[in-house]
């Protein structure tokens, strides 16, 4: 396989004429900070779009998931159940809320958590779940919720991964107490950073603003004094501008990742070296955030010596999350101590994703995949 002069990077995001009309208005204007006219008008449209009453903008995917939790006021030392294969905000926004954190093992064909797995670690101590959606599919959600709902155990919808995904024809981000969002440059849609929270609760959404807004008194002559330890999490006018132009856009985009997805499922499950997640369930179709690649046990490289070689013909390529069990930061503070995860490490260890963003042409999905098919042949 001849190499290519250019570099094919992991992610090349998309943006369209609204996103740039949006940011000149906000630089004509001089409205650039929080206060901007964007800033309500993403949140609008995007509680709108994902069924939901009431949305708040935060500077990040991590910001929504601390904003979440705290809003809660869950008991301290109570238990949050989240999945061992998730990027580390999963366990962090726990952590720093003085809450325990349960965790649950994924699935080897879906890389999410299973319905029964998560029912088991629930006992009188669970004050809540975070539910995350990886890379693409969702988690089977209707038993999780049923069984919180009976139990009063609050549910947190982490859909950062799978904006525009439905489950069971019902949208992501439209189940449980709270939802989060990331707008990272990876994701469906971008602000470049920035996140968002989601809730038909009125008095959380009331405290998700003031939490993200450093809990600001609602005087406007005691502005200064603050009822609780809030954070500075605010979105940018600029950030949102750019979101309303990207989310104009959102069933193109949605269309286009699916497209990338399977273009490269096409070429690449018929290789008995690696293992791809599932492209649909009975519940949901992938709608491909990442496209992932799973190491066999029989694979003549690791993980890390295939990832060497893609780079070495000019492709970018990311790791898979950690297992949360063996994050350095969490064996350091004593949590976890003990705890097997089976299939988080084994896809941790030898799983990676290759290029997918919306920039990506089908040239260059085509070079990938014939030299992931040359080097695992």
């Amino acid at each position: 396989m001849k190499k290519i002069n250019r570099f094919v990077p992991v992610n090349i995001p998309r943006l369209y004429r609204d996103e740039r009309k949006n940011i000149n208005e906000c630089l004509k204007t001089n409205w650039i900070s929080s206060e901007g006219k964007f800033v309500k008008e993403f949140e609008d449209k995007f509680s709108k779009y994902n069924k939901r009453k009431y949305g708040i903008a935060v500077s990040s995917g991590t910001a929504a998931l601390e904003v979440a939790v705290k809003s809660l006021n869950l008991q301290k030392n109570s238990e949050v159940i989240i999945p061992a294969f998730s990027i580390i905000s999963t366990a962090l926004c726990v952590i720093k809320s003085k809450l325990k954190p349960i965790l649950v093992d994924c699935d080897r064909e879906t890389w999410n958590v299973k319905p029964e797995d998560v029912i088991k670690k629930i006992n009188s101590k669970t004050s809540a779940i975070i539910i995350t959606h990886i890379y693409g599919l969702p988690v089977d959600l209707s038993k999780i919720i049923k069984i919180a709902k009976k139990n009063n155990i609050k549910i947190i919808e982490d859909a950062a991964e799978v904006i525009g995904l439905k489950y069971k024809n019902k949208i992501c981000g439209s189940f449980g107490d709270l939802s989060t969002f990331s707008f990272y440059a990876n994701k469906h849609i971008t602000t470049g950073e920035g996140g968002m929270v989601l809730t038909n609760d009125k008095n959380l959404y009331l405290k998700c603003r003031s939490l993200r807004n450093l809990s600001f008194s609602n005087s406007y002559f005691d502005r200064y004094n603050h009822d609780d330890i809030g954070w500075n999490y605010r979105m940018t006018n600029l950030q949102a501008a750019l979101g309303c132009g990207q989310l104009k856009n959102i069933n193109k985009i949605i269309k286009k990742k699916r497209e990338i997805g399977n273009m490269y499922y096409k070429y690449l499950k018929d290789n008995n070296s690696f293992i791809l997640q599932t492209n649909k369930t009975k519940y949901s179709k992938n709608i491909y955030w990442v496209f992932g690649i799973l190491l066999n046990k029989n694979s003549k490289y690791t993980r890390d010596e295939v990832m060497k070689k893609l780079l070495k013909y000019r492709i970018d390529t990311r790791p898979f999350f950690l297992s949360m069990n063996k994050q350095k930061i969490f064996k350091k503070l004593g949590y976890f101590k003990n705890k097997s995860m089976k299939n988080s490490e084994y896809i941790s260890k030898n799983g990676f994703y290759v290029p997918s963003g919306l920039g990506i042409s089908k040239s260059d999905i085509k070079y990938v995949c014939s030299v992931l098919n040359k080097i695992l042949d």
